[in-house]
């Protein structure tokens, strides 16, 4: 293939990706033009800019974090996400490393089971999380740091592990002569060297638990605590009548802190998770 060939092959296949991405932006777009619509006009003219009667400026806005109570939700979502990102790092980053270091019989049969979890359905474990959280007193935002810990520890284990097995030992032995302490070899050579797959694993398990409805609906005292996912949830009326600006608002406001989040560490995703994939 001369390079006249790939220079056409390249552009159409560069035309097909702006596609695909246009097709999935466009809902993202959608829902922020719809914030500013009245509630008629979303139903009616979902597709057109705001202008005239249709446009209410941030009413719906105004309106969504006064029904949803949104900032208490908000915060209550930043705390879930920080504090369950930050488990799942300390711990599964420590486990990667005992499990290639180790690595004898139990520490395999371990792995396994890390690899185990990551392919069990969620559906199968749902009815009893949900008692098992309220007997275990979970049903808080601290104790659902721990359940995301529980479900999110395969993925991150499976991509540390690759990254520990293309750390070399000799690295933790000249450490360890000079009279280096376990906790100061992990935190001061290990982890610096594992940055791109932490912040990869910080970005995906950040997304997840953010957008997250399911678990906190099943494990949260709903009474004292609610995420914004479902908080949004509220603002659905009698017989099926849903506020759908306020909605729109309460979802653009939603989704803006963890794009940013993204946004600011998107370099780290594809050399943390290659970083992984090949050594492992």
């Amino acid at each position: 293939m001369n390079s006249g060939e790939k220079v056409k092959h390249g552009g159409l296949w560069t035309a097909l990706f702006t596609v695909v991405s246009l097709a999935w932006i466009f809902p993202i777009v959608l829902v922020i033009i719809n914030s500013f619509k009245q509630k008629a006009y979303i139903s009616s003219s979902t597709f057109s800019i705001p202008t005239g009667k249709a446009f209410v400026g941030f009413d719906n806005y105004t309106r969504g974090i006064e029904t949803t109570n949104f900032f208490a939700s908000f915060g209550w979502t930043l705390l879930i996400t920080v504090g369950s990102v930050a488990l799942i790092l300390v711990c599964t980053s420590m486990c990667a490393w005992w499990i290639v270091r180790v690595n004898n019989w139990a520490a395999k049969l371990l792995y396994t089971l890390f690899l185990f979890n990551m392919i069990v359905p969620f559906q199968m474990v749902m009815f009893t999380l949900s008692k098992l959280a309220d007997m275990l007193k979970l049903n808080t935002p601290w104790g659902l740091c721990f359940v995301y810990l529980g479900f999110g520890a395969g993925l991150a284990v499976f991509i540390f592990t690759g990254v520990v097995k293309g750390i070399p030992e000799s690295l933790e032995e000249s450490a360890m002569i000079d009279g280096a302490s376990v906790p100061r070899i992990f935190f001061q050579i290990v982890v610096p060297i594992m940055k791109p797959s932490i912040v990869s694993v910080a970005i995906l398990q950040a997304m997840w638990i953010w957008n997250d409805y399911l678990l906190p609906y099943l494990t949260l005292d709903l009474g004292k605590y609610k995420t914004i996912s479902v908080a949004v949830q509220y603002l659905k009326g009698g017989y099926g009548s849903v506020d759908m600006g306020a909605m729109m608002a309460c979802l653009v406001m939603a989704i803006i802190p963890i794009i940013i989040f993204y946004l600011i560490c998107q370099k780290y995703i594809v050399k943390g998770v290659m970083a992984g994939a090949v050594k492992g």
